[in-house]
């Protein structure tokens, strides 16, 4: 961008299309790097909030870790169990992101090496092996 408007000021005879074209690309600039990505995260957010279902695992944007066991599609709110008899209601919105268990031996993710030999955290989609759960209760 910075060599297109060097560019038009090299080329042009007079000021007045510089000055008239600087407020466009910086405008247009704006655009791609703050009201786009804006407006694709409240898309997504939106489309968390369509494709929730009762079972599922959630974490909201205030950190509360639950599963959905109900939905009240007409009010726009969620019935979260946040422990055993423990349901609070909140609204769609409140949802942060669904937790996905990935059921993979964790044998294959050492193997592939993508994770770098570090475990991928639960809202990642990786489940704590078998191992490492009765590690914990030892």
């Amino acid at each position: 961008m910075v060599a297109l408007i060097g560019w038009l000021a090299a080329t042009s005879s007079g000021g007045s299309s510089i000055t008239f074209l600087l407020p466009l690309l910086l405008i247009g600039g704006l655009y791609f790097l703050m009201i786009r990505p804006q407006q694709k995260r409240a898309q997504q957010q939106k489309q968390l909030g369509n494709d929730l279902d009762p079972g599922d695992e959630v974490v909201t944007h205030g950190g509360m870790y639950g599963t959905i066991t109900e939905i009240d599609d007409d009010e726009g709110t969620i019935l979260l169990e946040v422990a055993p008899n423990t349901e609070i209601r909140m609204l769609k919105q409140a949802v942060a992101r669904r937790l996905v268990f990935d059921d993979e031996p964790e044998e294959e993710e050492h193997e592939s090496g993508s994770s770098g030999g570090r475990n991928k955290a639960l809202g990642d989609g990786a489940k704590p092996s078998a191992d490492k759960e009765a590690g914990d209760q030892r």
